[in-house]
């Protein structure tokens, strides 16, 4: 765990009742939309559109709070530790969209990102919404990814009373691991158990507690900034550029070669040729052409710096 980050005194209100939504924003109706079913095709888009539009102001908000889980997060990795999304429902597959965009666009290892979801693989295409009232499942779910001290789990619950959510991200806690709770309601009771609380206030939903909207679309926004944040920090982007793009199909191959050519300042023929021989490696091209070195010395830098790549560039010339 970070220093700077102490550990949160928990103090529990009285628990709610499972049913008493009547005080989240997110359950509120909407003025904006009101008489929906009565609009048009085009003045149903118009106010969903203007809706979602407040959701990045409302993200901007937490960003101390996201910088901070970054932070997290970075010293995790560097001491061999995971990032674990726990989420139910449209949070659970946010969540798993996150965890599995991360091998293919940082070609982190699967290991690195995971997700524990309510109901587990088969509720990402049905539902299974019922088990996010168990706190006993949710704990079971944690612990057999046996959570330490060195890994960060990251609750994901729009409401931010979600009880799977909640007891997930208690165990966690008991087993010294960082945690950190994404809500799109302030004082939620995730965010009172969490290390680092992310509350994103987006307000009531166009289609009331449809949180699979305003709420998911933020979600998916912070989600986001987590894993790119730690990545990039982490060396897994050189610039603005996804070096470490697993190439897998012909798109990313082209992706690669034209990552080379803006980086390096070289033509295709030298992109192309340099990445064969990297074993289309796009970092040990990379270093190769702006080092001058040859693919073993490449290797060599960048397993010292652990695959930081502006590191084995500049650091080791």
């Amino acid at each position: 765990m970070p220093k700077s980050l102490k550990p949160k005194t928990i103090s529990k209100p009285p628990s709610k009742s499972a049913i008493d939504l009547g005080h989240l924003a997110t359950e509120q109706q909407n003025r904006s939309s009101a008489n929906l079913d009565t609009r048009s095709a085009l003045e149903i888009a118009q106010i969903i559109n203007s809706e979602d539009a407040k959701v990045a102001n409302a993200v901007k908000k937490a960003i101390p709070s996201i910088a901070k889980a970054i932070d997290a997060i970075v010293h995790a990795f560097n001491n061999g530790g995971r990032l674990i999304y726990v989420g139910a429902g449209t949070s659970g597959r946010i969540a798993a969209i996150d965890a599995s965009e991360c091998p293919p666009t940082f070609n982190a290892d699967p290991h690195t990102v995971q997700y524990v979801m309510a109901g587990g693989p088969r509720a990402l295409a049905n539902a299974a919404e019922f088990n996010e009232d168990s706190r006993d499942l949710g704990a079971s779910d944690i612990a057999k990814r046996r959570p330490t001290r060195n890994d960060v789990i990251v609750g994901i619950a729009a409401s931010g009373r979600t009880p799977y959510t909640i007891s997930a991200l208690e165990y966690a806690k008991s087993r010294g691991s960082v945690t950190v709770g994404i809500a799109c309601n302030q004082g939620s009771e995730l965010g009172r158990v969490a290390d680092i609380e992310i509350e994103v206030d987006v307000g009531p939903e166009v289609v009331s507690g449809s949180t699979r909207m305003k709420a998911g679309t933020a979600q998916k926004l912070v989600c986001n900034m987590l894993t790119t944040g730690a990545f990039t920090r982490l060396g897994y982007v050189y610039g603005n550029l996804m070096v470490n793009v697993h190439l897998k199909n012909k798109k990313l191959v082209e992706r690669g070669i034209n990552i080379l050519m803006n980086a390096a300042h070289v033509d295709r023929p030298t992109a192309e040729k340099t990445l064969k021989i990297a074993g289309n490696h796009v970092p040990v091209a990379l270093v190769m052409l702006k080092s001058g070195v040859s693919v073993t010395d490449a290797e060599k830098r960048l397993k010292e710096v652990r695959g930081n790549v502006r590191r084995a560039i500049e650091e080791l010339d």
